[in-house]
């Protein structure tokens, strides 16, 4: 019956491999086939012009050949929205340019809630790290993290530093951000257009008072929010937290803040990480920003992304 639509639409997509196998599953290509949109593969080497009449594309690769590629297709069909600007994602890449788009937000998205980002500083030089003055105003403990926020391996290392000894461990360019006590569980907002999606992940746990005092060292940690509940059980980080019982961020103030962060960056495709401040309720830091997250682990995302991929290539309402 969905193929019998008369007008049909063609959305490509370019994506690494790894990517496109975690994306592109077949019950996203069904959903959107059965709402007259068919899902095809881009060759990221060969001009854009050459591979049929595109109404769409989305991407997430990064190197020369296909910006200058995306470039001139973009040139050649500035009526075709490219999700999204390269100029656009670069922002991202950076762990300081990422969080300025949160200070620089102007506008208040709530009355009630207040929003920033954690006390950063960056460190460019080892013997600044070694010398013991690269804290800055900030205090043990921190998180150190990569400058680079490229998806890489590299970029996902990172450290809870207890000490100036813990700091031996760490190579510049490093990003030093102040740890916050956020009640050991971090929101993942999805942001899909106009379509806003937040869960529940664990995170690091609280650092009591008593432990900042005897802690030595450092801890590495990665992506620990998405361990299973199972998986952080066998782990140190881990009494056998209850995230049914933590409340979420109200609906309309997440809503208010991705709509703000959204036109700001001129992105369409991204999540941001928010932690509770554990001594104010009301106080919330967005910790990090990605582009192009791993949306097949929302709920029902196959519809989500259906019904964007249709307002992008009929009302053609891209930021």
């Amino acid at each position: 019956m969905a193929d019998s639509i008369k007008e049909r639409y063609v959305v490509g997509y370019a994506l690494a491999e790894k990517k496109q196998q975690s994306f592109i599953q077949p019950s996203l290509i069904e959903h959107s086939r059965q709402r007259g949109i068919d899902l095809i593969k881009l060759d990221p080497t060969k001009p854009l012009s050459e591979q049929g009449n595109l109404d769409c594309v989305i991407h997430k690769l990064y190197d020369v050949v296909w910006k200058q590629n995306l470039h001139e297709f973009r040139d050649q069909s500035p009526g075709v929205p490219v999700v999204d600007s390269p100029e656009a994602i670069e922002r991202l890449h950076n762990r300081v340019s990422m969080l300025e788009v949160i200070t620089q937000l102007t506008f208040p998205v709530s009355e009630s809630e207040r929003f920033g980002v954690p006390k950063q500083v960056v460190v460019m030089d080892e013997n600044v790290l070694r010398g013991g003055g690269a804290l800055g105003e900030l205090k043990f403990p921190v998180i150190a993290k990569p400058l680079d926020a490229d998806g890489s391996a590299r970029s996902h290392k990172m450290f809870l530093i207890y000490d100036q000894e813990g700091m031996k461990i760490l190579k510049a360019p490093i990003v030093l951000q102040e740890f916050v006590n956020h009640g050991g569980v971090i929101f993942k907002v999805y942001v899909v257009g106009e379509y806003v999606k937040c869960v529940k992940r664990r995170s690091l746990p609280d650092i009591s008072e008593e432990k900042i005092v005897t802690a030595r060292g450092s801890l590495p940690f990665s992506q620990i929010s998405n361990l299973t509940a199972q998986e952080e059980k066998n782990k140190e980080y881990g009494e056998d937290r209850s995230l049914e019982k933590v409340e979420m961020p109200p609906t309309s103030f997440l809503e208010g803040l991705a709509k703000a962060m959204r036109k700001s960056m001129g992105l369409n495709l991204f999540n941001f990480d928010v932690i509770r401040d554990a001594r104010d309720a009301n106080r919330y830091l967005v910790i990090d920003i990605n582009y192009f997250p791993g949306y097949a682990k929302m709920p029902s995302y196959e519809p989500v992304l259906t019904e964007f991929f249709w307002d992008m290539v009929t009302k053609k309402s891209h930021v």
